[in-house]
């Protein structure tokens, strides 16, 4: 390894390290003060609360490295321009190329980091920072769970089994409901293809009930439609559906897998699975623009400029991005398109600002 590429590489990381504390701080400080009434209303212990920011971490960590990719790029760049190092390493025939080298090789190897924190740690560690805010400290009970990619709930008329749950229409698809006696005996089954709530209550569609009467063989009635006098609201199930978040990308793609089988749709379970990927490579593009953003004029650089443009590129990322996947989820773009929308965008806008930089 070079010298330079040894001074460059402890320029970044330091830059980002410093950068990536920063802002894992202000996301805690937010984070706390959003859930403290929580907290106080439901008299948590210290160890409670500081269990529950722990298991946060790894997510917060994987959201904030892309726009600590792209502060530290701004500033570490913008710093070597100003003092006119980057003018000296081009005076020695150091290519503009050869000094982006290793900062985009930080940015490739912060991309694996957040691919393996979503796959192999932030499922389990969100699932647990849920169990601690709703079990341990709000002392609800567990009604249900989420197992073999199908949601199982103990609600006050029996078991219900559904094969998906959509908490943006209220939907449910795949229904089976075990009614149950006090005795815990079945006395009842209703299965239907599907449900809606409408008007505060629930319309299941091309159901088929089974009544089993004791000393009798089961009776079967068939219903296009029927109004089902269930408790249970859609935000009880929200609470057992399995959140896109505490699935890796291989656990998310069998449940894909799954659900097409079955023939239902999953259309914004198939764009969550692209975002996956291209939130994952999505700090490359950010490190090159970055990198050469700050060095479109060689003596503007300067650590407030860089904040400033840093802020207004990564806010301009996150919206591009959910309007892309709003778009996908919603079925108006094909769900590779939706998730890389914002990537391409950036990724184009990365390739004319390198262009810029040459010329």
């Amino acid at each position: 390894m070079k010298i330079v590429d040894r001074y460059l590489i402890n320029e970044y990381l330091g830059n980002l390290l410093l950068i990536t504390l920063s802002l894992i701080s202000l996301f805690l400080i937010i984070d706390f003060f959003e859930k403290f009434r929580m907290f106080l209303s439901n008299h948590a212990t210290f160890g409670q609360m500081g269990s529950y920011f722990f298991f946060r971490l790894p997510m917060i960590i994987s959201q904030i490295l892309p726009a600590a990719i792209l502060l530290a790029s701004l500033m570490t760049c913008g710093y070597l321009s100003r003092h006119s190092e980057i003018t000296a390493m081009k005076a020695n025939g150091i290519s503009l190329y050869r000094i982006a080298i290793p900062i985009l090789t930080i940015a490739a190897l912060t991309s694996l980091l957040i691919f393996f924190l979503s796959e192999w740690v932030t499922p389990h560690t969100n699932d647990r920072a849920k169990n601690i805010s709703l079990i341990e400290v709000q002392k609800q009970r567990s009604l249900g769970s989420f197992k073999q990619d199908q949601i199982w709930y103990r609600g006050q008329k029996g078991i219900y089994n559904f094969r998906l749950f959509d908490a943006q229409t209220s939907t449910l698809q795949g229904i089976t409901i075990h009614y149950l006696d006090r005795e815990m005996k079945l006395v009842m089954r209703l299965d239907a293809e599907r449900g809606e709530w409408k008007e505060g209550r629930w319309l299941f569609h091309n159901v088929l009930i089974t009544r089993f009467d004791d000393g009798e063989f089961p009776v079967l009635s068939r219903m296009k439609q029927q109004v089902v006098d269930l408790p249970e609201r859609p935000s009880d199930f929200q609470e057992v559906q399995k959140d896109v978040e505490v699935m890796g990308y291989f656990e998310l793609k069998r449940y894909i897998r799954k659900l097409q089988s079955e023939g239902y749709d999953a259309t914004r379970y198939v764009v969550d699975l692209h975002g996956k990927i291209a939130f994952s490579l999505v700090s490359i593009i950010l490190a090159v623009i970055g990198f050469s953003f700050s060095l479109r004029s060689e003596r503007s650089g300067g650590i407030a400029q860089g904040i400033g443009a840093g802020l207004v590129i990564g806010f301009s990322y996150w919206l591009v991005y959910a309007f892309g996947m709003s778009l996908g989820r919603s079925g108006t773009l094909p769900p590779f398109i939706a998730a890389w929308f914002a990537n391409i965008l950036f990724g184009a806008a990365s390739v004319f600002l390198v262009w810029r930089v040459k010329t």
